[in-house]
């Protein structure tokens, strides 16, 4: 009986363990069902009839995961599953997961001022504005800029174009889309941890998900770009939403802290579509009744109609995550239509999820 009940204890052992090595390199694949196939075929045919202007959205690549499966995939236009796509501003959500991985390991935190860490780059006499401005300020696009700083073909030194560009408004209380802040995180990060964002994110990110490591576009002073730049294949897309979705978890271990993705991915401060201020918004009739830009932001994450949230690049590029629905929506496209092309997603492919 004892020898039984040894056996029945080994047996039940070496299952665990076979379990624990067993790890999800590709998101597991089932089949989609005849409505999800109809949905999307119906979503595709719109993106090319419904338009104002022809051929204004072009398709490369869709997946939708739903419970941690992908039930549908396809590449268009020459695009392929191998095939790595520019992120544009998805880019953004990425740099945001490292500056959290960074305060988790004491590097930096929220509240930190953003000339702590460029003493030697910043102007003669700062202003308080300036020195006012944070960490957090530049996750959440409220640093303080009247108009995003351009200094990426005016200085020698994108840092240093930054920090002398003028802080009008009180960082925290006016929100404008400043791609050059998120490059101003990157910035951080290399600085905090002797590594480029790209390399500080290869163990700790892209390693642990499966993601080959990527292409990354830099600086003329080799920083990676932060707000833009990053090339990524559709299903590494899809396994960040999905990361998201369990809360930081993978493979049974926690890669990002649960909270940190939560505070990514909830309202922090109001918004407005990326070229417009918020005295426009309600001149170009924008509510968000009609808008998914003046939703809310995040940590370089926007939140959604449905209870959504999503990761957001130029020509559409997105990483929609639906928590209610346990789902992800990964589309890659050239298009020169923002609004109507969301609104297409909720239209044909919200109902099947």
């Amino acid at each position: 009986m004892k020898k039984t009940l040894l056996l029945l204890a080994m047996s039940a052992v070496l299952l665990t363990c076979c379990k624990q090595e067993k790890e999800i390199v590709n998101l597991p694949r089932t089949e989609a069902s005849a409505e999800v196939v109809a949905a999307v075929d119906a979503f595709v045919k719109a993106t090319e009839t419904e338009p104002v202007r022809p051929d204004s959205i072009k398709l490369h690549s869709i997946m939708i995961v739903k419970h941690g499966e992908v039930v549908l995939e396809r590449w268009m236009n020459g695009h392929s599953a191998e095939m790595p796509h520019v992120m544009h501003s998805v880019s953004k959500t990425f740099t945001a997961t490292a500056v959290g991985l960074a305060i988790n390991e004491g590097k930096l935190s929220l509240t930190d001022p953003v000339t702590k860490f460029f003493a030697d780059k910043l102007p003669a006499e700062p202003s308080d504005n300036l020195r006012a401005m944070t960490v957090r300020d530049l996750l959440t696009m409220t640093c303080g800029h009247d108009a995003e700083p351009n200094v990426r073909r005016d200085t020698a030194d994108w840092v240093t174009g930054f920090l002398a560009w003028p802080v009008v408004h009180k960082p925290g209380e006016y929100y404008l889309y400043n791609s050059m802040g998120t490059y101003m995180l990157s910035a951080i990060v290399q600085q905090v941890t002797s590594e480029k964002l790209i390399d500080y994110l290869d163990t700790r990110l892209f390693q642990p998900l499966h993601i080959e490591r990527p292409q990354w576009d830099e600086s003329p002073q080799g920083i990676s770009c932060g707000g833009w730049g990053l090339y990524l294949k559709t299903e590494d897309m899809a396994k960040m939403g999905q990361l998201f979705l369990q809360q930081g978890r993978w493979n049974g271990k926690q890669i990002v802290p649960a909270e940190w993705l939560k505070e990514m991915s909830s309202y922090q401060v109001p918004s407005a579509p990326s070229g417009t201020r918020f005295e426009d918004l309600e001149k170009a009739g924008l509510t968000k009744d009609n808008n998914d830009w003046v939703q809310g932001y995040g940590y370089q994450m926007w939140i959604c109609r449905h209870n959504a949230f999503r990761a957001d690049g130029f020509a559409g590029q997105y990483i929609i995550v639906l928590p209610d629905r346990d789902a992800v929506l990964v589309l890659t496209t050239s298009s020169s239509l923002y609004q109507p092309y969301l609104d297409l997603v909720w239209k044909h492919l919200l109902p099947v999820l």
